[in-house]
């Protein structure tokens, strides 16, 4: 059988107003609920403040649930949602979604991200049965995760190049194979990205509810086809391999996939400069990774996408000579971000 998900149900509305009478699961973050724990009365049976997403801790949260729990509410970012929309898939309970940015495409897709051996696996839960956008929260959140959910949209580039580079070696699966027209689609919506960024960076409510609407296109594209090759790529295998061998998610998802998306493209052989100009005129920052930590990280990137199985891409066929791991940091000026913060 082949499930074909939608969108969660998106309500935009003053979280003042939401009425919430069932008894909740709460997961969130210390500073997201500080930012709207005024505005959102729920009446709160349990309240989980999480910092990590490993298969064996969120099965512990949804085995602890209390039974008289009716709900699940995850607020804040991608690391809760994926956490909230998987404990409620576990119990068989409703979730909702309030996100405090529009940080990710996560709080809209019908999966959780679970960390598991050393790499970032899917688990299908379906979508939230309801999405709650509050603009005033939205607009006033931290400028690099306000609107960094560009970046879901931006690395279309660099996940369309890694689709069709396996295609051109036969090293699709059945259930993935090359799609012109999906990828002429998502391509599109890529180029979206790039006139809406700098207002996204301003906290333009205008752009934002462009990012929003060209973000949920994304992801029922992705559903349409079953799989996530046209928007994603070896910059998330880049991602994965830095939070493994640096000991963990530390950082918000942008400031790792972003230097991710600039290598990836520079892989490719693409220009970066309208890359690296447009994350940063959307506010994504660049300067978070050291050096160091990024070289080591690209020396490990063929045998780690070969020993987690990812999806066939640029990375499987490199020879990456210490010569050549200088020039992509340099090409992409990552050489630079750990004294001078791009």
């Amino acid at each position: 059988m082949t499930t074909i998900y939608p969108l969660p149900t998106i309500e935009i509305m003053p979280l003042s107003q939401v009425k919430e009478s069932r008894p909740t699961a709460l997961v969130t973050g210390h500073r997201s609920w500080n930012a709207v724990s005024s505005l959102l009365e729920l009446p709160i049976v349990v309240q989980a403040e999480p910092r990590r997403s490993d298969q064996a801790f969120m099965d512990n949260l949804a085995a602890s649930l209390p039974q008289e729990v009716e709900v699940v509410y995850g607020v804040g970012g991608g690391l809760v949602a994926d956490i909230a929309k998987y404990i409620a898939w576990a119990r068989q309970l409703p979730v909702i979604i309030v996100p405090t940015a529009l940080s990710v495409d996560g709080f809209f897709t019908g999966l959780a991200a679970v960390r598991q051996d050393g790499a970032v696996h899917y688990v299908t839960t379906g979508p939230a049965n309801k999405v709650l956008i509050d603009w005033d929260v939205i607009r006033n959140a931290p400028k690099h995760v306000r609107g960094a959910a560009v970046l879901e949209l931006l690395t279309i580039v660099t996940g369309i190049l890694d689709w069709r580079y396996a295609a051109e070696r036969n090293k699709t699966t059945p259930d993935s194979q090359f799609v012109t027209w999906a990828a002429g689609l998502a391509a599109g919506i890529a180029q979206q990205a790039f006139k809406i960024a700098a207002g996204v960076g301003q906290g333009n409510v205008d752009a934002l509810t462009n990012l929003l609407d060209l973000v949920c296109m994304e992801v029922q594209l992705n559903n349409q086809l079953g799989h996530n090759r046209a928007q994603e790529g070896s910059e998330q295998f880049f991602a994965y391999a830095f939070e493994s061998h640096n000991g963990g998610l530390a950082l918000p998802y942008a400031d790792v996939v972003g230097p991710g998306l600039l290598i990836a493209a520079a892989l490719h052989g693409q220009d970066i400069a309208p890359l690296r100009a447009t994350l940063m005129s959307a506010g994504v920052r660049l300067g978070q990774l050291r050096p160091d930590d990024i070289i080591d990280t690209i020396r490990i990137l063929p045998e780690y996408v070969k020993k987690h199985d990812f999806p066939y891409s640029i990375l499987n066929e490199l020879d990456l000579t210490s010569e050549r791991v200088q020039e992509l940091i340099a090409t992409t000026g990552l050489d630079v971000s750990g004294g001078r913060p791009l």
